[in-house]
């Protein structure tokens, strides 16, 4: 099999019929099948995606318990591929299914392990925007990714880095930075991207924020280095005020001396607490996800 097209549904009862027709319509020339994952959606998600693996013989359906996230449910339909390739695509008909050949052309053209979709012009909200720009300086730094290569969730990797990918179990996946762990030999091509079919983006700042922590303590020790430089900073400081009085006539405020050190021994102890916490949830065998629903179709 060429292609596996990975779909995460949240909310996405109204469209996701029409996807996968969409789907159908630009691949019938190739062998492909398609891993739709309802993330514990509370609309008729998981209904219509049971009527939609019925109609179709190259469908697999996963239902997963509750609301995991949407990385959790992309690395769900990554761990039941069968292709050389995955595509990972969104529900909402902001990418286009024609576009994934545009993916798959730019892989074998230039042998690339991962090909990622960039947009001329995004039709996402600000906020989204925003977001997406604070993640994209983020991995820049931490993972020595191109400038100008912008991580969007619209994407193909070969069957090699999925399968590296599926090794990590732990309960905090962050797609892209496991691509990065494992390679770097990465395409880009540019993409159409359209308004939303229909709806709100279901990213929210509290989601914005956990991707946030995610990436930065789940896939860096910046925060320890950081925690480190200012411990050194405030003694440095704590040092200088104590001694400068015995040569000038300055009096330091000692109150405030003290409400310095303190903060920045809160925040490291924060910063620790965060890792320690991570480990805690990984070694404990926190899941990734739990399935309801599993419904892989015999043609396959």
């Amino acid at each position: 099999m060429l292609l596996s097209v990975v779909i995460p549904v949240y909310h996405g009862a109204i469209t996701i019929a029409r996807l996968v027709e969409s789907v159908h319509e630009q691949l019938c020339t190739y062998s492909f099948e398609i891993i739709l994952i309802n993330d514990g959606s509370k609309d008729d998600s998981e209904k219509i995606c049971l009527q939609i693996a019925e109609q179709y013989q190259n469908i697999t359906f996963l239902s997963l318990r509750k609301n995991f996230g949407e990385f959790q449910a992309v690395m769900c339909g990554l761990n039941h591929t069968k292709g050389d390739y995955s595509i990972i695509i969104d529900d909402d008909f902001q990418n286009p299914p024609s576009e994934i050949i545009k993916l798959l052309e730019t892989a074998q053209k230039g042998n690339f392990d991962v090909v990622y979709g960039q947009y001329e012009e995004k039709k996402h909200h600000q906020f989204r925007n925003f977001g997406s720009w604070l993640v994209n300086q983020i991995t820049t730094s931490l993972f020595q990714k191109p400038v100008d290569l912008y991580l969007s969730s619209f994407k193909l990797i070969n069957k090699e880095v999925v399968e590296e990918i599926c090794k990590y179990k732990g309960p905090y996946p962050y797609i892209d930075g496991l691509i990065f762990n494992v390679t770097d030999n990465v395409g880009k091509v540019t993409v159409q991207h359209n308004d939303r079919l229909s709806g709100d983006s279901n990213y929210t700042s509290k989601k914005l924020a956990s991707l946030f922590l995610n990436i930065i303590f789940g896939y860096s020790l910046l925060p320890v280095r950081l925690s480190l430089f200012m411990g050194f900073l405030s003694t440095f400081i704590a040092l200088f005020l104590t001694i400068l009085p015995l040569f000038t006539d300055f009096n330091h405020p000692v109150g405030l001396i003290v409400l310095f050190v303190g903060g920045v021994q809160l925040i490291s102890i924060g910063i620790v607490g965060e890792y320690v916490g991570k480990t805690f949830l990984t070694q404990s065998n926190t899941p990734q996800y739990t399935l309801k629903i599993k419904k892989v179709n015999d043609a396959q």
